[in-house]
């Protein structure tokens, strides 16, 4: 039986921010941190993340949903070297890695999983701190939208400046792989494609995952 669209709008909690011991969702993309440089910072939002050689949870661009994570970073510099950078991150399918020595600690990808997501106090010894972290195997699931933290205002202006020329240059702001999962209707990454309708009342083409819709007729 056809189901006919004709406008409607949707409340929810927006997960988009969780806190850090709620477990992402696989093709959802949420709000984390990074902590850098500030010239590591400017090769990143204008070159794109690279992947580390090695690690925790081996090769990857690690990155935290818990800001004051990432604000330890880089270890041992000083605190007018450091900023923290704003991301939206396409999670893909998640792995929990929360002992030590987990069978997938450093061969998640291998397995199938895009992001390694270590919950907060958990007791591994790799991370004393107890704070949460992630590992994301492609950097291309990983955009620069904002600057968290920076040394003082001229700082955060440049690099506010080179987020905002690297969205024009990149059109829409999102590197071809990212958006690539993404719907082209409601603009929500997704896992398997959404099916797009026609509202019958105002002939707008509509995806159910849209959290409103008003025709105009």
């Amino acid at each position: 039986m056809a189901v006919e669209f004709y406008g409607w709008e949707v409340s929810y909690d927006d997960d988009h921010h969780l806190s850090a011991e709620q477990e992402p969702k696989a093709g959802r993309t949420y709000t984390m941190y990074h902590g850098t440089s500030i010239q590591i910072a400017r090769s990143i939002i204008t070159a794109g993340f690279q992947q580390s050689r090695d690690g925790m949870l081996g090769p990857g661009v690690y990155i935290s949903r818990n800001q004051k994570k990432a604000e330890r970073y880089p270890l041992n510099s000083a605190r007018t070297d450091r900023v923290v950078l704003k991301l939206q991150v396409d999670t893909g399918k998640v792995k929990k890695i929360d002992t030590d020595n987990h069978p997938m600690q450093k061969t998640w990808h291998a397995n199938g999983y895009d992001t390694a997501w270590v919950p907060p106090n958990c007791g591994m010894k790799a991370v004393p701190s107890g704070l949460e972290e992630d590992c994301v195997w492609d950097p291309n699931r990983i955009e620069v939208v904002d600057i968290a933290l920076a040394p003082d205002q001229s700082i955060t202006a440049e690099l506010k400046g080179l987020i905002s020329g690297a969205k024009r240059n990149k059109g829409t702001g999102m590197k071809p792989q990212h958006q690539a999962g993404n719907c082209g209707v409601c603009r929500k990454a997704r896992a398997t494609p959404h099916q797009i309708e026609t509202c019958w009342g105002c002939g707008n083409n509509i995806c159910t995952f849209m959290t409103k819709h008003k025709c105009r007729v």
